[in-house]
Parts: C-alpha cells; sequence; structure tokens
C-alpha cells in the first residue's frame, strides 16, 4: 500500500465557536485519533481588518464580503467586547491532513451540512441573512465555526498568511524558509530598510522566514510598490501586535 503523503493544513476555530463555548468538542473532533494528524502550530489571533482582507480575497467585491470580514474579526459577534474578539489558528500536520480534516469539518453551508453529514463540525453551525439598509435580503453569511483550507495550494497560502516559519517547530515546516539578511521597516504604510521613528520593523537580519515572503517584499522595496501589494506578508508581522481599532 502507497503511503499516504504528509501534509499541512489550516484550521481557524471562528468567533462564533469560541463565544458557544464548543471549542473543545472541536478539538476532540480534529485530534490524531480521528484525523491521524498532529498540531504543529497554534496561536490565539485578534485578526485585524488587513489580515481579514488577505484570508477572503477571494470574495472581495461579493455582496457578504463585508459581513464576512466583521465575522472573521469577531465584530458579529462582540459587537459590544472587543477584548473578546479572537480567533485561534492552528496549522495540523499528517498523511492526507487536508481532505481528514475537511471531511470532519463537512460541508460549508451549515444547512447542507444537517442534511448529508449530520455527525459533523458545520452542522452545529448556522445561516445568517445579510440585509440591505432597506431591510431587504441581499445575501448570507454562513456562521460555519470553523474553516479549513480547501486545497494544498490555498493551504500553503493561508499557513503563510496566518504564521511565521518559528511559530512552527523546525521539523514539521513544509515549506522553504530562508535567513533575511536586511532589515525591513513599516511606517505609514511604506516599507523602508531604513529605520525611522515610528517604524516596525517585520524582518531584521537573522531572522528565519518564508522564502516567498522574502522574495516578495525584496521586490517591493526594489520596484518602490505600494506596501498594499505586501500585505499578505505584513499582515502576519502585526498580528497581537497593536491594539485594533473598536
Amino acid at each position: 500500500m502507497q503511503q499516504e503523503k504528509v501534509e499541512q493544513t489550516l484550521v481557524l476555530i471562528k468567533p462564533d465557536a469560541l463565544k458557544n463555548s464548543v471549542t473543545g468538542f472541536l478539538l476532540s473532533q480534529l485530534s490524531e485519533y480521528h484525523t491521524g494528524s498532529r498540531f504543529a502550530g497554534a496561536k490565539i489571533v485578534q485578526v485585524s481588518r488587513m489580515l481579514a482582507e488577505q484570508h477572503y480575497a477571494a470574495h472581495q467585491g461579493k455582496p457578504f464580503y463585508e459581513a464576512l470580514l466583521d465575522y472573521i474579526m469577531g465584530r458579529a459577534h462582540y459587537p459590544d467586547d472587543a477584548w473578546k474578539r479572537r480567533v485561534i489558528a492552528i496549522v495540523y500536520l499528517g498523511p492526507g491532513a487536508l481532505k481528514k480534516v475537511r471531511s470532519v469539518a463537512g460541508p460549508t453551508d451549515p444547512h447542507v451540512a444537517r442534511d448529508e453529514q449530520p455527525g459533523c463540525i458545520r452542522a452545529l453551525g448556522t445561516v445568517v441573512p445579510i440585509k440591505n439598509a432597506a431591510g431587504e435580503v441581499i445575501s448570507e453569511r454562513l456562521d460555519n465555526l470553523i474553516h479549513a483550507s480547501a486545497t494544498h495550494d490555498e493551504a500553503e497560502r493561508e499557513i503563510k498568511l496566518w504564521f511565521t516559519p518559528c511559530d512552527i517547530p523546525p521539523l514539521m515546516r513544509t515549506y522553504p524558509t530562508d535567513v533575511c539578511e536586511e532589515h525591513y521597516y513599516l511606517k505609514d504604510g511604506e516599507l523602508s530598510d531604513t529605520y525611522e521613528p515610528g517604524s516596525v520593523c517585520l524582518f531584521a537580519p537573522g531572522d528565519v522566514v518564508w522564502s516567498s515572503d522574502l522574495e516578495l517584499l525584496r521586490s517591493c522595496t526594489r520596484n518602490a510598490q505600494a506596501a498594499s501589494s505586501c500585505d499578505v506578508v505584513i499582515a502576519k508581522y502585526l498580528i497581537n501586535r497593536n491594539p485594533l481599532d473598536d
């Protein structure tokens, strides 16, 4: 029998799961016993708008986009308690991890999940109508408790969006890394290799970084592009760094 390939996948335990206190159940369902996958990295994140926009970039412009951002940022479930807004981000590692975790999570739409796979995680979710200013229903938001990467390409993009290499033990990293030799600073939305008061240091010499992140930042600074084109890198280095706007 051919041995299954060891893979990584991203799981996000969303604000509705945390508010409804089903975190323990979700972690049990995703355990090595059920999925054959192990934790490779985990963190608690207050999700910034930049991070939310990058995670849901494929949905930009859709009627439910803003509601989706409010959902993952925790605003939908904690409108008055900003300090409670958080997501648990987890990297799972194991043979066939992506497919197995997706199977435990179930169909994206909670209604479909209850019909087709009633024992799955998302069968516990709900569907929230989205209304315009006139009160008309224009779309819907799927409060489905959990995110799980859909493809291997998405898993790589999402893991690199939410995690730095040093968030994951060296022997559990599956994507190429480099050792940075330069400084990269961010100030007022602009990248620079020179420190100025008020700058945030993203990379410093000696930092272990994803090879693709380093290549992108080098390109941005070399071509003097707007820092927004590098938000996919910048967003993770600002995680939990500063208080978020309410």
